[in-house]
């Protein structure tokens, strides 16, 4: 049985919230730049910590790309201190008057930003989750209480230490961001009814964890992290120019959610570009399933590592591989694509890559996925890439908000009303 008191943790969380929520905005921002710092001058407990966690994981046989999540690199942890500082530069929301009016009677009435209060996050991997989180719901003035993944136990317990003494050092409250630190499954679905201490849960994982939040939780719930993403290359598409776009999509991190799972091909094209696509994406050692029509293709293509290569089974679409694997159908229209992604897609990220405005204009209408795309890559859904800082999700719903989540999504409103003295009649 677990020792940790999540209850307790739900309290202090609570207190922490207000306090942290009355700071300034240059208290949160010099508490953001303080945790960079702290992380520039991260010594061997955190690597040590790291190597132990990538190491009990291979041990485990658990999945090569949930390895690669978890393993923390130079460049990496470069990447969290930009976060902190990219964020800190972001303008604060708190406090921020919308919609404001006088109304016939005289009243003032107004929207103003303040915070949802204490958020709930649960992850798998990716240490970088942590202080991105971290990083945000400081500077909205949310506290969190965090649940990582059994595979960046160690390196995630490092990363918060750090971040609570930043909270200390700068004279905010510690218990502004907690980490449950066991591993027992059963703290989840207790976690899942705490909705009097916690105002909005973010399943960041795969289909069982979400589905596990479905059927437990009693707060709001914004759902996120799968990513089944499709490209269309068009039959007006500028073949030569695709071929980078769809290389970057696929290899330039496999493992994330918003990689490329899934190519499809206008028939007009499929013999002249599938044969290249095939071939450059196997100089990175991608793996390729395709149908048919699709492997009709490469009858008689040179330069074809034919072991790299499968028919696509049942199983081809709709899947997200996290690694190096992809799918490709060749299909007769851009109706019978939008048809596909809408079966196939989990409404995170899709595009196409057309010269037709025409084409482009109905993708980007009848694609409902969080981002969608023309002539880009789906590697860009990101908040770091939106220009947001970072991200404390990508939501695939509809409410509150979709896509890469950051400052202004983690906030809620109230309405301000300024009066003199007024009595409704």
């Amino acid at each position: 049985m677990s020792e940790v008191n999540l209850v307790q943790m739900g309290q202090t969380a609570r207190r922490a919230a207000r306090s942290l929520g009355l700071l300034s905005t240059a208290a949160r921002n010099a508490l953001l730049e303080e945790i960079a710092q702290r992380l520039e001058s991260a010594g061997d407990e955190l690597w040590q910590a790291n190597q132990a966690d990538v190491a009990e994981a291979r041990e485990a046989g658990v999945a090569p790309a949930l390895i690669d999540r978890s393993t923390l690199t130079p460049k990496r942890l470069a990447g969290m201190i930009q976060g902190c500082r990219d964020v800190a530069a972001l303008p604060d929301p708190l406090g921020e008057l919308f919609d404001g009016k006088t109304l016939p009677n005289g009243m003032r009435i107004a929207k103003k930003r303040v915070p949802l209060g204490v958020v709930a996050v649960i992850f798998e991997s990716r240490p970088n989750v942590t202080i991105d989180i971290s990083a945000l719901c400081l500077k909205t003035g949310n506290a969190v209480i965090m649940r990582g993944g059994r595979e960046s136990l160690r390196t995630n317990r490092v990363l918060a230490e750090m971040v609570r003494a930043a909270c200390q050092a700068q004279g905010a409250p510690a218990d502004a961001v907690q980490l449950i630190t066991s591993t027992d499954r059963a703290l989840v679905p207790q976690l899942l009814k705490m909705d009097e201490y916690i105002d909005m849960v973010i399943p960041r994982g795969g289909t069982g964890l979400q589905n596990l939040v479905k059927e437990h939780a009693k707060m709001p719930v914004i759902y996120g992290g799968i990513g089944v993403c499709h490209l269309f290359v068009d039959e007006s598409a500028d073949l030569a120019r695709s071929l980078p776009v769809i290389h970057n999509a696929k290899t330039q991190a496999p493992s994330v959610c918003n990689a490329l799972d899934t190519v499809l091909v206008h028939r007009a094209v499929a013999v002249e570009f599938i044969p290249q696509m095939v071939r450059d994406l196997q100089r990175d050692g991608v793996k390729i399933y395709l149908d048919e029509p699709s492997l009709a293709t490469l009858e008689g293509a040179e330069g074809i590592d034919r072991g790299l290569i499968a028919p696509a089974g049942p199983d081809a679409y709709g899947q997200e591989f996290l690694s190096l694997t992809l799918s490709v159908k060749v299909v007769d229209s851009l109706d019978e694509a939008i048809e596909f992604i809408g079966r196939y897609g989990t409404n995170h990220s899709d595009g196409i890559l057309t010269n037709n405005y025409q084409h482009a204009m109905r993708f980007l209408d009848e694609i409902d996925s969080a981002c969608v795309y023309v002539n880009a890559s789906t590697r860009f859904t990101d908040g770091g890439q939106f220009g947001l800082g970072a991200e404390v999700a990508i939501s695939t719903q509809r409410l509150h908000a979709r896509g890469p989540m950051a400052l202004e999504a983690l906030t809620t409103y109230k309405w301000i009303v300024q009066g003199d003295y007024h009595v409704r009649v």
